[in-house]
């Protein structure tokens, strides 16, 4: 048993081993997600429409699916609970759809709660776990939580672009992160035998 959390939380052999054979498939996640970010820094407001509308399809979608469960099990105990969260993604979905403006604003709204929780939880498993190159992966978690609270300040006034400006910015540093992961398990000693 490890005497220190982190010990607890250190790549195993294996692990680095595992990321050594896969790091081809890391570096083009992280160029793709940095390709993805500039795109969405160049169309911020496009990015940001297109998000609430691919969302509100996202809700309409799972409303109708979870309304047509409850009915199928309609005895079970949990059927009501079931059937209002499915009206309420319909209803929630058709309004994004609808006005992808307002929902742009409520979004915003999330987004920043979202990045400031994953910037908090990026930096803490960085410090805690420390893989290689974690320093990157720890800095991509101060940016996101400083993203977040930029957000939070900003609101409502940017809802329109901020989603997509955000969202670009944080692709941008994900990407830069799995990019020195890559590397850094490229030089990882492959397995014996």
């Amino acid at each position: 048993m490890p005497d220190t959390i982190e010990a607890t939380f250190m790549p195993t052999q294996l692990e680095l081993q595992e990321l050594h054979r896969h790091w081809g498939w890391w570096l083009a996640l992280g160029f793709s997600l940095i390709v993805l970010g500039f795109l969405a820094l160049s169309w911020s407001v496009l990015f940001t429409m297109v998000s609430v509308i691919f969302f509100g399809w996202i809700l309409l979608v799972a409303g109708v699916m979870e309304s047509i469960q409850a009915f199928r099990q309609r005895r079970w105990g949990g059927f009501l609970l079931h059937l209002l969260n499915g009206i309420l993604s319909l209803v929630v979905g058709v309004l994004f759809l609808l006005n992808p403006g307002a929902g742009a604003l409520i979004l915003t709204l999330l987004l920043a709660m979202f990045f400031i929780v994953a910037g908090i939880f990026r930096t803490v498993a960085a410090l805690h776990l420390r893989y290689p190159t974690w320093g990157w992966q720890l800095f991509s978690g101060i940016v996101t939580l400083i993203l977040g609270i930029l957000i939070w300040a900003q609101w409502p006034v940017a809802g329109l672009w901020v989603i997509g400006l955000f969202v670009g910015i944080d692709l941008i540093f994900s990407g830069w992160a799995r990019v020195m992961l890559a590397l850094a398990a490229r030089n990882v000693a492959p397995a014996a035998g």
